[in-house]
């Protein structure tokens, strides 16, 4: 009995270390396609020697690699763990599988931020302020349209029990800031209107250095605050009730996943578009592989799934060898969607059967 017990808890720690191993490895293939994958084919020795630094002869390859790839790769991968873990955070505090960034009304709230740095004050702070704040104020938009919206649930679901009525009542929100975004490009210049839109189809190639250090340290900030909240995320999962017989500080854990949720679907919102589908979809696929709902198995596996599925989107969405690009938020609805529907069906037939 003993020995069959030290034989199941050895499979239960070896399973998620080789699924983890897994995954790594696919994700580094990954990487190396979307290097090599552009309008600009490069044979794959070159992207070696030059990551390696043994070819300096081609200045253009360099170029495409250092300044457009490698920061477009790096994007997608930020995008993908970003908004993966948002969705893990929301579906954890809400206790919905169909809670997300983009469900809940978050990207929404973003993008009416961002909606307002562009179209509304766009003449004002893009001419003169802009350029000497830097990228912070479109991202620290992204964060208050984004943070305004989950304090607006979450002050619903103080008073509204029901998770069904509070996932409407999200999606309504979003619907909202939609409207207001579509006001806004009603009256808004052409120049400013071309701009935006371009925007909310989602990119991640056009993102200059700059730019990617400061998304590179506002995901890093937003990934913080989920460490910080780790320990507590599966009590949280258990309710309310358990959470506070466990010692747990409810306001504190809800305004840190609130802030953590804001910063990293924000982020991505502010310099990527609203690219949807991500956050929800990701979650999901990490708990179907893993078969567990522990958080600390959860949070790098939905890291590393969602930056591959960022990754495969990115690669997809260059078509290789027409030189034509589509917009990223169209491939992960592509991508997102019939994942989502698989684990809905896999888990109505899974509860069938038991």
């Amino acid at each position: 009995m003993t020995d069959s017990a030290t034989s199941l808890n050895k499979d239960t720690l070896h399973r998620p270390v080789l699924l983890f191993a897994v995954i790594g490895i696919l994700l580094l293939i990954v990487i190396m396609v979307d290097l090599i994958t552009g309008t600009v084919k490069i044979p794959v020795v070159k992207v070696f020697a030059i990551l390696g630094g043994a070819d300096q002869n081609n200045e253009i390859w360099q170029t495409i690699l250092f300044d457009f790839r490698i920061p477009k790769t790096i994007a997608a991968i930020l995008a993908g763990s970003a908004l993966s873990i948002s969705g893990l955070q929301m579906q954890t505090l809400f206790r919905n599988p169909l809670a997300g960034p983009d469900v809940l009304g978050v990207s929404s709230g973003a993008s009416l931020g961002v909606a307002l740095i562009v179209m509304g004050f766009g003449d004002i702070l893009l001419a003169e302020h802009l350029s000497a704040l830097g990228s912070w104020v479109q991202i620290v938009a992204a964060w208050i349209g984004a943070g305004f919206v989950l304090m607006l649930i979450m002050a619903v679901s103080l008073r509204v029990r029901d998770i069904m009525t509070i996932l409407i009542l999200g999606i309504l929100f979003g619907s909202a800031a939609s409207a207001l975004v579509s006001i806004m490009q009603y009256f808004s210049p052409q120049s400013m209107l071309k701009a935006f839109v371009i925007w909310s189809m989602g990119n991640l190639g056009n993102l200059t250095g700059m730019q990617l250090r400061v998304l590179s340290v506002s995901i890093a900030c937003g990934f913080l605050l989920t460490f910080a909240t780790l320990k507590v995320m599966n009590a949280v999962l258990l309710g309310d009730n358990y959470s506070r017989s466990m010692g747990v500080n409810i306001k504190v854990v809800r305004l840190l996943i609130f802030l953590s949720t804001s910063i990293l679907s924000g982020s991505i919102t502010a310099f990527c578009g609203p690219v949807a589908f991500v956050g929800i979809a990701v979650p999901h696929l990490a708990r179907l592989i893993f078969r567990t709902a522990n958080h600390y198995v959860l949070v790098p596996a939905s890291i590393l799934l969602g930056s591959l599925l960022m990754l495969v989107a990115d690669i997809l969405s260059q078509l290789p060898g027409s030189g034509m690009i589509l917009p990223i938020n169209s491939v992960t609805a592509m991508l997102g969607i019939p994942i989502v529907i698989w684990v809905i069906i896999y888990n109505r037939r899974f509860a069938s059967v038991n």
